[in-house]
């Protein structure tokens, strides 16, 4: 099957060089299944009737990534590398400090083929490469259902101004997609390279030296296996309850696909296709899955300022009544260290942040409420904010993403309305335990955080 025209974008204007294979670098996207970006240099290894490479990069360095989410990711490329294997693929794992180590690899490429990115280190890192090539560079859509140009050309304001974009275009792209098979399954050579290939990923866990050694093995278990087990459980036992008791956070009605979509372990697109087909209304999950989810990467990829500064991400109004109220006496002001520990007055601000050191994910309800308490905690909403992202980037299995990202921002007021003025926030959204209490069975809440220490 092709992979649609609109998904594609050619980042330089180099000309094929039939060398050796094409390569594809896998990063974003590790799967085979929808993955039009492995599906696209499948289509152009069989034009050229050339084998394939696929290669994936293992950065230690990547920033705020700890044992926790590097334990999570490889259990997922294991469980790949084992398929990809058993389909006579040539794929291998390499160990990456610089861009000039890939040039052994890259020299004897006809073309190069990746997934399009969407936060700022990921398309630097593409550009250190890409600078490189001397031969062409493919850059696919594979990781949103809709390409991110074909729903809007400039930042979105709100989820309301880019729904009815979205749902203009979204028909072309909530299409099936299934990989085509690859004609030249010939060994690819590695003696240029073969110094930069892990051989055990394992090894990498126990010797380097991590800064936090959170696993989350016990609630998360990386892989598409996992991932669609997730989804068809989800599907059969929750959907229909989805958007009455999802915000509930003593129960589990979330999909929490969120850390496989993270790490493009399933993508969203097989993910929407199973809600639409089952015989539940999905209406309230698609929201999510589409609008709210494409709306945070249109607001990273077109804002890249999105990690650096609260004046530079919120509109004028919240941003103005922030500063109005920085001055404002704060009852409690609490360091990182106080804050990462889960060692403040508020219990359920406590719970929250346990939910996320012993699971890797906390419930999204509850993760609202969570920063805007660093805001009211901290003097300034500068500060307040690197420091939920500090938090959210380090422990979070989905940290570090698009999502991630807008959700942080949002509870500083991007993506919302002004609400009634009151200290601190100022005319930004507030929430209080008062709350709640009145909404959840937070005992409940708890007990269930209780039984995730004793597992």
């Amino acid at each position: 099957m092709l992979v649609n025209k609109k998904r594609i974008h050619q980042v330089n204007q180099a000309e094929v060089k039939r060398n050796s294979y094409v390569a594809y670098w896998m990063q974003s996207a590790q799967r085979l299944e929808y993955n039009q970006a492995l599906g696209f240099a499948i289509e152009k290894a069989n034009q050229l009737k050339q084998p394939l490479l696929i290669f994936f990069l293992v950065d230690l360095d990547y920033p705020e990534a700890e044992f926790g989410h590097f334990e999570f990711m490889f259990t997922g490329l294991k469980e790949l590398q084992k398929k990809l294997k058993q389909a006579d693929f040539n794929f291998y794992i390499l160990s990456y400090h610089k861009p000039e180590q890939l040039k052994k690899i890259l020299d004897d490429a006809s073309l190069l083929v990746s997934e399009k990115s969407y936060l700022k280190n990921l398309q630097s890192w593409k550009k250190s490469i890409a600078d490189l090539l001397t031969v062409p560079f493919y850059l696919i859509e594979t990781n949103l259902i809709c390409p991110i140009g074909e729903v809007s050309s400039k930042e979105e304001y709100a989820a309301y101004t880019i729904r009815k974009k979205i749902n203009a275009v979204k028909a072309e792209f909530l299409q099936k997609y299934q990989l085509p098979e690859l004609l030249n399954k010939t060994k690819v050579k590695t003696t240029a390279f073969n110094d930069l290939i892990i051989a055990d990923l394992d090894q990498i866990l126990r010797e380097h030296d991590w800064h936090e050694q959170n696993s989350y093995s016990k609630f998360f278990k990386g892989g598409y296996q996992s991932a669609r087990s997730r989804l068809d459980n989800f599907i059969d036992n929750k959907l229909a309850d989805y958007a009455e008791k999802r915000n509930q956070p003593e129960l589990n009605y979330q999909s929490n696909l969120s850390p496989y979509l993270h790490f493009g372990q399933i993508s969203a697109l097989e993910v929407a296709l199973a809600a639409l087909d089952s015989n539940h209304d999905a209406a309230d999950f698609l929201e999510e899955l589409i609008v709210r989810r494409e709306l945070a990467f249109n607001f990273v990829y077109y804002n890249q300022k999105y990690a650096t500064s609260l004046k530079d991400i919120l509109p004028d109004w919240a941003y103005q009544t922030l500063l109005d109220h920085r001055s404002d006496q704060r009852s409690y002001n609490y360091s990182l260290q106080e804050l990462a520990a889960a060692e403040t007055h508020d219990e359920y601000w406590n719970a929250a942040q346990q939910e996320l050191l012993i699971t890797g994910k906390m419930h999204n309800y509850l993760r609202m409420y969570w920063g805007k308490k660093i805001l009211e905690w901290t003097s300034d909403p500068e500060a307040a904010y690197q420091t939920a992202l500090k938090l959210n980037n380090t422990y979070s299995l989905d940290g570090r993403d698009a999502n991630s990202y807008a959700g942080v921002a949002w509870c500083f007021g991007k993506h919302d309305r002004a609400w009634q003025e009151r200290e601190i926030f100022g005319k930004v959204r507030y929430m209080n335990s008062n709350g709640l209490e009145r909404k959840f069975d937070m005992q409940a809440y708890f007990d269930k955080i209780n039984s995730f220490r004793e597992r």
